[in-house]
């Protein structure tokens, strides 16, 4: 039987990422990189396609389970009928080598331990050769790529596979490190597993403690910086949308994406959690990935890119594995990396001028880049694109994507009037004006009184309410007002906020998808910035009510069968929690929060 996708937990090294279930299998990890081959693939398939299982013999009675503080260390506690033990997982912080520690610590009694590694490459296609050493442990080779594992216990190797039985006492340690490296290289001495165990919950404990958030949701808030830090690449400073690829936003359906990449959309609302937080450091680093990515010709900007901003994503099957309960295709790589996406510019822009209201330094060349983008935004604004949600069916005129157009201008008008820089203000004034007068003329339907999903339409879409937010209006306008209680009457279910309707045929896709959790937030921050503080506080509780018991979340939540669905943990949703919360936190001091325009 499959997993919940809330039964996982992430550990990380800010490089890569691993997902540990509850019965302690290390069912997904990718090396060295978030966007490489899976060695361990098992969540989308079986334990056949790659797994590292570490756990009791014996059906535990019960099973907890906690990050150690404001660590990405994972303790799983596991209580048999003979006594107590500990799994303490995460990942080296100590070095670039992509170090998996796992240690066996004995609480009370005695508890029988078996280990299974079944390593299976290329996203379990490539069975690798496995052989034990003395002194040395396992070795699992295939091409380019060895995985080390050294610990303890003496192991067995049968169909390629290598397994093991132990027994752990009260007091008793018992420490595993896997490490990958390339094959031609040779194997390198193992990390000393507890002094690096215990020097990571440091690193982490440094870099929590800096957070400034100290609002009535501070563990959240931390939980969810410390998953936005491990999804962050740490050579470059890019952040992937989410560490796995095709978790399936409806059971058995075909929307399974590949999430492993860094998006431009993410921009503003990641710096914005970031330096509320903050964390200028990190938002210096995510500044600087986006104008690398971006700079050179603006008719050649993409809507994503890889960790290091490579340009081609391309979509690939991967038939072999069935998929998250049998959820296919399995895909790799993103088709939507050169899909025409009007907003980003937007995004750009609006990211880079949040920098200047921060006050981080900018180079003249950053000034450059930007004119670039919007003299290529000066040339497409009118044309459809096929906007925030990456639809496969026919480019439209969503109001989204112009919003964000709009935004792209009216930064431009900012960074001129508030900060000095050469420009062609008037040019962008007006066409910003012009912008502004063509959404609220052929966006917002009277009939419904609601800004709708794209020009002259009667859809609704829940990316309106972002027009709250960047300043487009003012919150008490009668015609946001109308958008916002359009959106509860119609998409929202049970507290939580669908996109748009699936049914529409918009996006070209066959099925139904779930609730989309940053939807659900910016409904919650529009409450709070109307001064509607205890509806904005139900909402954000509703949804926090949701993470599993670590404080993860997927990208959606089905209402009907009360479980998450999608990539996993997904950055979107996390930073919307985060800005959620500096909302709610600025509306309890004032009444009302306010956009960040």
């Amino acid at each position: 039987m499959a997993k919940l996708i809330e039964d996982y937990a992430l550990i990380g090294d800010c490089r890569t990422a691993a997902l540990v279930a509850k019965d302690g299998s290390l069912d997904w990890l990718c090396l060295p990189r978030f966007d490489s081959p899976a060695a361990f693939a098992a969540i989308l398939g079986t334990p056949d396609h790659g797994r590292w299982l570490l756990a009791p013999v014996a059906e535990p009675k019960r099973i907890t389970r906690s990050y150690r503080g404001d660590t990405l260390i994972l303790e799983t506690l596991y209580e048999t009928e003979d006594g107590e033990a500990v799994v303490v997982d995460c990942m080296s912080m100590l070095d670039d080598a992509a170090d998996v520690l796992r240690m066996v610590e004995g609480r009370r009694g005695a508890v029988r331990f078996r280990t299974e590694f079944r390593p299976r490459f290329d996203y379990g296609s490539a069975t690798p050769w496995v052989r034990s050493e003395d002194g040395r442990g396992v070795i699992a080779v295939c091409g380019p790529e060895t995985l080390h594992l050294s610990g303890p216990a003496p192991v067995a190797i049968e169909d390629w596979t290598a397994r093991a039985e132990f027994e752990v006492h009260e007091g008793m340690k018992v420490p595993f490190v896997l490490t990958w490296h390339p094959s031609h290289l040779a194997i390198k001495d193992p990390v000393d597993p507890v002094a690096a165990i215990e020097a990571t919950a440091r690193w982490w404990e440094e870099w929590a403690g800096r957070c400034q958030y100290r609002g009535a949701y501070r563990q959240a808030v931390i939980r969810s910086l410390i998953t936005l830090k491990a999804l962050t690449y740490q050579p470059t400073g890019g952040i992937v949308a989410a560490p796995t690829t095709s978790l399936p936003e409806t059971i058995g359906g075909i929307r399974n994406w590949d999430y492993r990449y860094c998006w431009l959309r993410d921009a503003t609302f990641t710096l914005t959690a970031l330096l509320q937080s903050g964390y200028r450091d990190e938002a210096d680093a995510w500044r600087q990935w986006l104008l690398r990515a971006v700079a050179g010709k603006g008719e050649e900007v993409h809507i994503m890119y890889g960790l290091a901003g490579e340009r081609r994503l391309p979509e690939t099957e991967l038939p072999w594995l069935p998929g998250y309960e049998d959820s296919r295709p399995v895909r790799i790589g993103n088709g939507a990396y050169d899909q025409f996406q009007l907003d980003v510019y937007g995004e750009a822009m609006a990211c880079l001028h949040l920098a200047r209201h921060y006050g981080m330094s900018a180079e003249a060349d950053d000034w450059r880049i930007e004119r670039e983008l919007l003299a290529r935004l000066e040339q497409v604004w009118r044309e459809p694109d096929e906007g925030i949600w990456e639809v496969r069916g026919e480019s439209r005129h969503f109001t989204h994507s112009k919003l964000m157009a709009w935004v792209g201008f009216d930064r431009a008008v900012k960074d001129v009037e508030r900060f000095g820089l050469a420009g062609h203000v008037d040019r962008w004034r007006e066409l910003r004006d012009k912008l502004h007068a063509e959404i609220c003329d052929r966006s917002f339907n009277k009939r419904r009184n609601a800004f709708t999903q794209s020009y002259d339409s009667e859809d609704l879409d829940a990316s309106v309410l972002v027009m709250m937010e960047v300043g487009f209006l003012p919150p008490d306008d009668p015609r946001l007002v109308g958008t916002v209680a359009a959106i509860e009457k119609e998409l929202m279910h049970g507290g939580f906020v669908d996109r748009y309707r699936t049914e529409s045929g918009v996006d070209g896709l066959e099925g139904t998808e779930g609730a989309f959790l940053l939807c659900t937030f910016w409904l919650a921050d529009n409450y709070a910035l109307m001064g509607r503080l205890d509806d904005a506080k139900r909402i954000f509780e509703g949804v926090l009510a949701v993470c599993n018991d670590v404080g993860l979340l997927a990208e959606e939540y089905d209402v009907k069968a009360r479980r998450q669905l999608g990539n996993f943990p997904q950055a979107f949703s996390h930073l919307g929690l985060v800005n959620t919360a500096w909302h709610l936190h600025r509306a309890g001091r004032e009444g009302a929060s306010r956009p960040l325009d």
